[in-house]
């Protein structure tokens, strides 16, 4: 088989807790293989799948493991592990897909190394989940279901995903390799009441910064900058050519400053402690 990925990260938030499930399945030349990721408070962790018992679609955020189910309607666990016990049932509300794909031309090109899919920037949760003993009760939560597929994560980048009452963002840099060259590849999101604002290289985004907890993208008179206050985060899984091999980090609830300026004067600013932040360049 081709070296590959493809999963679905479902985060959910309320004002007492948050969790991130990521399912997918992988391979590499040599096998196929299926794992739940799991982000909850401090802890992080990885539980193989049984690859004959999983399935991730790409068209739209489902995904079975063994008895576990992911779809646009909610989430039903059923986990038991040497360091995870988590049943329970999430309901979602109607997703919030975005009506032109983030990725734009760049999600039709066959040759991508990565290739990203926002499913929902902002939706409805409810249920009730038991982690590890813990009762979590999510009532009128919110919630985010980003996708991604290829064969590697790029080998530098940078990412940040916040959701917070007036709307949601999601903003992301790597370096994106094609052929023999490379090029500082960036999208990014802001909906904020009703109004989006969206960054692409498709659209004369660049790269100006990702270094020390530090993102700063520009596209003509916009300024979109994110500050991480802090550390790096929970270890997690990530795919090179197919295989999960290699440990990214991913702060899930943390402080975070952002920042939309336009020629100059603030549009936007918003400082929380409950965002999520990932960063993968050099320091």
């Amino acid at each position: 088989m081709k070296p590959s990925f493809c999963g679905w990260y479902f985060k959910v938030q309320s004002s007492e807790c948050s969790i991130a499930l990521i399912p997918a399945v992988h391979g590499s030349t040599e096998e196929s293989a299926a794992s739940l990721q799991i982000l909850w408070g401090e802890q992080s962790g990885a539980i193989p799948m049984r690859a004959d018992r999983a399935a991730v679609s790409w068209a739209s955020p489902r995904a079975i493991l063994g008895e576990n189910l992911f779809c646009p309607r909610g989430v039903s666990l059923s986990v038991r592990s040497a360091h995870w016990n988590i049943q329970g049932v999430l309901r979602f509300g109607p997703l919030q897909p975005l009506h032109v794909p983030i990725m734009g031309p760049f999600a039709l090109l066959p040759f991508m190394e990565c290739s990203h899919r926002i499913a929902s920037m902002k939706h409805r949760v409810d249920g009730t989940l038991f982690v590890n003993g813990k009762r979590i009760r999510f009532e009128n939560a919110e919630g985010y279901i980003e996708g991604d597929r290829g064969r590697s994560f790029p080998r530098e980048y940078a990412w940040s995903q916040c959701l917070f009452p007036e709307g949601s963002l999601m903003l992301a840099a790597a370096r994106v390799p094609v052929g023999p060259i490379a090029f500082p590849g960036v999208i990014a999101l802001l909906k904020i009441r009703g109004r989006e604002y969206r960054f692409a290289s498709y659209l004369g985004a660049r790269l100006v910064s990702a270094r020390g907890g530090w993102m700063e993208i520009r596209q003509r008179n916009l300024v979109l900058t994110a500050e991480r206050i802090g550390q790096a985060g929970q270890p997690l899984n990530a795919p090179v050519c197919g295989a999960m091999t290699r440990t990214i980090h991913e702060n899930l609830c943390c402080p975070v400053r952002y920042q939309l300026r336009k020629d100059g004067s603030i549009l936007w600013e918003l400082e929380t402690d409950r965002a999520s932040f990932e960063l993968e360049y050099p320091c």
